[in-house]
């Protein structure tokens, strides 16, 4: 149930990604100022640290329970990724859904994580979503190999901006999800989702 990223260029691309995401957003911040400057910041840390590198679980955790999360709308994304069903979940429900997926989230970072090196990130440019709040800001990550195109979809909440879904090599992270996530549901509903995502989860742990 993850996204098929090729390489280890992919990989690093993706650990970027979500990383962007390592130090809470500032309302006098725009968009791709936000990113510009959390990518540069949290990638020269995830390159130089031996935990991290070493796949520290723990230590991963930490890093994106103190400083990935508070910049996620992470409501919005496990409820894009649920779809239609979400509206139907008790509020215990959709509790365990977020605390699932933000499992699931973390053990992809940890690997991609592990594959960061020589990467460096360029803003390439924002583009305004018509008809919403949202915008999209497009960059590019270079290493050694071929450089790996990164979209971050943000949207406003309140006064500061927040990330709701990543693309990666042209797949969007959380649309990715919706469509394995359907799959579940039909055939268990919401706590067939959760189950599956718990069993999943426990077996990676191991």
């Amino acid at each position: 149930m993850v996204p098929n990223l090729l390489n280890t260029t992919a990989l690093a691309a993706f650990a970027g990604a979500v990383t962007v995401l390592a130090a809470p957003a500032h309302a006098s911040q725009t968009p791709d100022a936000l990113v510009r400057q959390i990518s540069t910041e949290v990638i020269d840390v995830a390159k130089t640290d031996k935990a991290i590198q070493a796949g520290d679980m723990a230590r991963i955790t930490a890093l994106v329970d103190s400083k990935v999360m508070p910049s996620v709308n992470f409501e919005v994304a496990t409820r894009s990724a649920v779809g239609p069903q979400w509206r139907s979940a008790t509020p215990e429900q959709r509790t365990r859904l977020q605390a699932e997926f933000k499992t699931l989230l973390l053990r992809l970072y940890a690997g991609a994580l592990t594959q960061l090196k020589d990467q460096t990130v360029s803003i390439t440019r924002t583009l305004p979503t018509p008809g919403s709040t949202q915008v999209i800001v497009q960059s590019e990550v270079k290493g050694s190999g071929e450089p790996i195109k990164l979209d971050y979809r943000l949207d406003k909440a309140g006064e500061v901006w927040k990330i709701i879904d990543v693309n990666v090599g042209g797949i969007w992270l959380v649309q990715n999800y919706r469509s394995q996530f359907a799959t579940e549901l039909g055939k268990g509903g919401i706590d067939g989702l959760i189950n599956t995502l718990a069993e999943r989860n426990k077996a990676a742990a191991k």
